[in-house]
């Protein structure tokens, strides 16, 4: 598990998006959540993930909940990546130095930090985790005031766990 744990104050973040864009937490938490999805570009559980959270972007990220990556790989290996796997929420550029990924107690990736408005992390997700998965959906949803939608399709194959 990550250091962090649910309960836990949110350490602060100011990194710059792939775009050159400098992005804090504590701005966007004045709009209400925001799922940190910390990851490497070669972990094959990150691109596992990912998709899955691209969908639950695409279902209630207009709203008032935030999703951000934070890569831990260099701009342009993150770029090919978000288009390999089709991510179009902000991804952010932890420094070589893992700044950020240090101050969150990452031990390994994917791994989920759901932050609430008032900077408490609400749910902490290391590797994958379906049942985790489902939870930033309901938690998304009712943060937006949407109906619940499945980031998993009817007939798709995904294991219960998958370690990061």
């Amino acid at each position: 598990m990550a250091a962090l744990a649910p309960g836990n104050k949110a350490p602060a973040i100011s990194l710059n998006t792939i775009d050159g864009q400098k992005m804090t937490l504590a701005d966007a938490l004045r709009n209400g959540p925001v799922l940190l999805a910390f990851f490497k570009v070669s972990c094959p559980t990150c691109q596992f993930t990912f998709p899955f959270l691209q969908r639950i972007f695409e279902a209630y990220g207009k709203g008032p909940i935030s999703f951000w990556g934070v890569s831990q790989n260099d701009r342009e290996d993150t770029v090919d990546f978000c288009h390999q796997f089709g991510i179009t929420f902000p991804v952010l550029l932890d420094d070589k130095r893992f700044a950020v990924s240090n101050a969150y107690g990452l031990t390994h990736v994917p791994s989920l930090f759901l932050v609430r408005s008032d900077g408490t992390i609400d749910l902490v997700s290391v590797g994958f985790t379906k049942s985790d998965v489902e939870a930033v959906a309901e938690k998304a949803s009712q943060t937006a005031k949407i109906p619940l939608i499945s980031p998993f399709r009817p007939g798709e194959v995904v294991p219960a766990t998958k370690h990061g």
